[in-house]
């Protein structure tokens, strides 16, 4: 695991007292509510929201985050739940999950960095069953330039249509778009879209 970036994300939680809001991302409530539950990979989950919702409508849930901070949040909100929700820290870029022991991966706001054979993204590509889906969402960068200073560049995350773009021919997609964002953007930035790829991996 990278240190460095477990503590700066430690760092940020431990700056607020809660750093998101409590609900569920919208995108995974408008994408997934029709899905059989089974195993998800909650990737990324933060304070998890995210996972618990997915755990009430009975799904058991592996969520996984490099900050610690973010973990005992996340633990605390769900005690009801802990039979259904695994919490992990974990570096999913430096290692893969279990291969094909999920019914969903759901990937939200995760900075998934492009890198050389795209070894991070197959990683979670290979973690979703035969027949289960993969649901990625992120801010859209389209028009957004590099910003050295604070050591930004668009061009350096993948966005919902790369991810469509490598997929096997074999998967259906179900969702490749741009859409609005339901919520304000977050303080500070000037996101008004999100990419959305939601897709089925064959049986």
């Amino acid at each position: 695991m990278d240190t460095s970036s477990a503590q700066s994300w430690d760092a940020m939680y431990d700056s607020r007292e809660q750093v998101f809001s409590g609900a569920p991302n919208p995108v995974l409530v408008g994408e997934a509510s029709g899905l059989p539950p089974g195993q998800a990979l909650d990737v990324g989950c933060g304070e998890g929201a995210d996972a618990l919702w997915l755990a009430r409508r009975g799904w058991l849930v592996t969520a996984v985050d490099v900050s610690r901070t973010a973990l005992r949040r996340a633990a605390a909100a769900g005690g009801a739940l802990a039979g259904r929700v695994c919490w992990a820290q974990a570096d999913l870029l430096a290692a893969p999950p279990p291969a094909g022991a999920f019914d969903l991966v759901s990937v939200h706001y995760f900075p998934l960095p492009v890198r050389p054979g795209h070894g991070p993204l197959r990683g979670l590509l290979d973690a979703v069953a035969p027949g289960g889906t993969l649901l990625f969402a992120t801010h859209d960068l389209t028009g957004l330039s590099p910003d050295p200073e604070r050591g930004f560049d668009p061009g350096a995350y993948y966005q919902a249509h790369d991810i469509a773009a490598l997929l096997d021919p074999a998967w259906e997609i179900v969702v490749d778009e741009t859409r609005p964002r339901p919520a304000p953007a977050p303080a500070g930035t000037r996101h008004t879209h999100d990419t959305v790829l939601r897709a089925r991996r064959p049986d």
